[in-house]
């Protein structure tokens, strides 16, 4: 886990809350590091100090990035839920083939009543069919450059006032999932430890993805993309500072996500995603969103198919949300040199810390 070191940094800018002028989040690290610091299981009592900052910051304090508007709104996305449906030449047509079954999805590009059309000019009837809305979860533009450590909620859940303590309405408040909180304590309860986000409010530290700062290896330069599947989470940089974090989805064991340091070396908007065609988790996906290999055919890559973020999901691929994507995908390219050997942004795949494949309970 990260250190609680004392680390300082003054800025002239305040905060106005209740009346209360403050120092910025960025001012206060050295509050967030060490005034809530030296609880344990035997002294949960916080100083009247922590209390206030608790107080002054019961979020974290970022912008949330744009939702990509254009491909949520106007990209029809479908999951094929028959195992082998028919394509047609025209709605009420001649067959013309048969898709394989397996985990597919087709970007629909015209309608018409019981018919869609996919972005390979093939008709399928609605039947055979099901209408999926992409998910809207989005990062965040860092205003600290991660001076402060915060995270993500991975699902809907009571905090309880101490470490073990089981959820309550009564004792606990209800945070929802994606929602942000602060860290401000830790404590280790047997295997896992357990963090503080707020006054008597504890989550265990499996449903909470952490946005956590890692040292830039010395062969990267610029802007850069670190992934972090132990939170699995992403933190794109300027050289050393931090100025987005995100939640991703990363390879499931056997399709394990490539650590090491990478570079992208193509970048297209949409590209059609398919593999292990025959086979039981044979998968076939049209118009994959503002995508960005980084090695061999793994890549960043929007996802419409499901909102698990924060967990593995996929199969070695870093999954982000669509508006996310579309916020990397041009990011990269803003920063990409105007030189010929330029060949792309690089992306530095680790682990914070020693997983087994996150789930519901595991991390």
């Amino acid at each position: 886990m990260k250190s609680m070191k004392s680390r300082l940094l003054i800025l002239p800018v305040l905060f106005v809350l209740c009346g209360v002028a403050l120092v910025s989040p960025a001012a206060a690290v050295d509050s967030f590091m060490t005034t809530c610091a030296g609880l344990s299981l035997d002294n949960l009592t916080t100083s009247a100090e922590c209390d206030r900052l608790m107080e002054a910051f019961p979020r974290p304090v970022v912008l949330p990035i744009r939702q990509d508007g254009y491909t949520l709104d106007n990209y029809s996305f479908w999951k094929v839920t028959n195992s082998a449906p028919n394509l047609y030449d025209a709605p009420n047509g001649g067959v013309i083939g048969q898709m394989p079954a397996g985990f597919n999805f087709v970007h629909a590009v015209d309608f018409t009543d019981g018919w869609v059309k996919n972005r390979e000019q093939q008709w399928m009837q609605t039947d055979d069919l099901k209408f999926v809305q992409p998910s809207f979860f989005r990062g965040v533009q860092l205003l600290d450059g991660l001076q402060n450590e915060f995270g993500w909620v991975l699902g809907d859940l009571m905090t309880v006032p101490e470490p073990g303590a089981q959820q309550s309405m009564e004792t606990g408040i209800f945070k929802a999932r994606y929602d942000l909180v602060n860290i401000f304590a830790e404590v280790k309860l047997g295997e896992w430890y357990w963090y503080m986000v707020g006054p008597d409010q504890w989550i265990e530290q499996r449903s909470i993805a952490l946005a956590k700062p890692v040292e830039r290896p010395d062969e990267i330069e610029g802007r850069w993309v670190a992934v972090d599947l132990y939170e699995q989470t992403l933190v794109a940089y300027e050289n050393d500072t931090p100025v987005f974090a995100t939640l991703i989805a990363s390879g499931l064991p056997g399709w394990d996500t490539p650590e090491g340091i990478h570079t992208v070396w193509a970048r297209v908007p949409t590209d059609r995603m398919a593999g292990a065609t025959g086979a039981p988790d044979a998968y076939a996906l049209e118009s994959v969103p503002w995508v960005m290999y980084f090695e061999g055919g793994i890549s960043l890559h929007g996802t419409y198919w499901h909102d698990g973020f924060g967990y593995r999901r996929s199969h070695g691929c870093v999954n982000l949300s669509i508006s996310d994507a579309s916020y990397l995908f041009r990011w990269t390219g803003e920063g990409q040199p105007d030189t010929e050997d330029n060949i792309g942004t690089p992306v530095y795949v680790y682990a914070s810390g020693e997983y087994r494949g996150r789930g519901p309970a595991t991390k």
